[in-house]
């Protein structure tokens, strides 16, 4: 069968991609691989850790997936509602065999996706997800009577949560960190709409809160880190310090100063990578990005003495570069920002924490902070209805991007990529103006629609 899993799980329309057959199946399959037997060995019931985000199908593949799970002899932890890191940390602070989440992250709510988390917290290997694909179809030695798994509700986790979050600044005590600041936080209707503003109010923070009522149907729909229109006007009308904006299952996180200004995820990682430089908490200098981050970025941190790492697109791949090389900060354009010392994945609401933490140390305004972490006018255009696999290969298309980068030398930068979530080819282009951006991206958009055309 083709690869099922994608670069963050399995993600597709739910009930028809995404359904409850796949779900108890991927269930079953899952534990079978992750599972410990030391635990059935020392005589103790393994236990998986199972959370998803607010949209409606969520309820019913959640189930599948608790149903699937205890299927096998593992007892399930079912806390409800929560961010993914959130069931990360869960996984971790619990020593829970794995971790489920039921989530399509920054995807419309009719999208839902399933994803694994192993051992501590951490995303599963592409052997470890071709293990489980292997086991999908195959029969299997079911456990009967009292060997079954038993299902339960965790209801602390989210406040469990909330606390590690605010614990990460430091420890509590009667001066709260971030007093003084006032920020609008769009909840996207999504997994943070409690534990984001609960965190920030716990470090001191004044919170406007925005998109923070979900009823199953509403994530992510015009609001959130994918639309922050919202959150711009907000901010301004508020006369807040910031605006920070998560997506539905708040493992991203996006800002805007004072003025409505967007500051993306490579500009938070700068912002925060010169002030660890400056207290001397950044692993050897080193930050860890996607081919995907801004050449602004590179240039600024290359200024300020900080070494760039770089891996392909996804929050998994930079984490694997960063324990691999011991590095404690990495992250994407997108807003996953990792932060290895305080969690195991992108966290938003992490991300923001540490993010007016650095303004409230400095006295500096977001705006003067992200000045230092200029960037290059960029276009991302999506091509869709055409070959993904041929991306890399067609020789005409490679002769056209040859071109283009010729065209734009040392200013400027080229990348094209299948998405590993969605069925579109992404076309970046990087210039020394936002006109020839433009141009140049389209010329490429252009250029693979009629290539590549299915």
């Amino acid at each position: 069968m083709s690869r099922l899993f994608g670069t963050d799980g399995v993600r597709g329309l739910a009930n028809r991609d995404v359904t409850a057959r796949l779900a108890l199946q991927l269930a079953v399959a899952g534990s079978r691989v992750l599972a410990r037997p030391e635990d059935a060995a020392a005589g103790k019931r393994p236990v998986a850790i199972v959370g998803r985000d607010t949209r409606v199908s969520g309820e019913f593949l959640a189930a599948s997936m608790s149903a699937g799970i205890a299927s096998t002899g593992v007892d399930v932890d079912d806390v409800g509602v929560l961010p993914t890191p959130g069931i990360a940390y869960a996984v971790k602070a619990t020593g829970a065999a794995f971790g489920v989440v039921i989530s399509a992250s920054h995807n419309p709510m009719p999208d839902n996706g399933i994803k694994f988390f192993g051992p501590g917290g951490t995303k599963l290997t592409d052997a470890q997800e071709d293990e489980i694909l292997a086991l999908l179809d195959e029969e299997w030695e079911r456990p009967t009577g009292a060997d079954v798994g038993r299902i339960s509700r965790y209801p602390a986790a989210a406040d469990e949560f909330t606390e590690h979050l605010v614990r990460g600044l430091g420890e509590p005590g009667t001066v709260r960190p971030l007093s003084g600041l006032t920020v609008v936080v769009d909840c996207a209707h999504g997994a943070a709409s409690v534990v984001g503003p609960a965190a920030l109010r716990q470090a001191g923070a004044e919170v406007v809160v925005i998109a923070a009522e979900p009823d199953g149907y509403n994530i992510n729909d015009g609001v959130g880190s994918t639309h922050i229109d919202n959150l711009r006007e907000a901010v301004v009308q508020h006369q807040a310090d910031l605006g920070v904006a998560f997506d539905g299952d708040a493992d991203r996180c996006l800002a805007v100063d004072s003025l409505g200004r967007e500051v993306d995820g490579d500009q938070v990682m700068g912002v925060l990578a010169l002030g660890m430089k400056e207290e001397g908490t950044l692993a050897d200098d080193t930050l860890v990005v996607t081919v995907m981050s801004n050449l602004g970025l590179r240039l600024a941190m290359e200024k300020q003495g900080i070494r760039i790492e770089e891996t392909a697109v996804g929050d998994r791949y930079v984490l694997e570069r960063m324990l691999k090389g011991s590095y404690s900060l990495g992250g994407e354009q997108s807003g996953h920002v990792l932060l290895l010392e305080h969690g195991t994945t992108g966290d938003g609401v992490q991300t923001a924490l540490h993010l007016m933490h650095r303004m409230a140390r400095t006295g500096r305004t977001l705006a003067d902070l992200a000045a230092e972490v200029p960037k290059l006018p960029q276009v991302l255009i999506n091509v869709k209805g055409v070959d993904k696999a041929r991306v890399g290969s067609d020789e005409s298309l490679q002769q056209d991007i040859a071109s283009v980068e010729a065209e734009l030398g040392e200013t400027g930068r080229v990348l094209l990529r299948a998405s590993g979530t969605e069925p579109v080819i992404r076309v970046m282009v990087e210039a020394a103006t936002e006109d020839e951006a433009q141009a140049q991206a389209q010329r490429l958009a252009d250029s693979v629609q009629e290539r590549l055309a299915l």
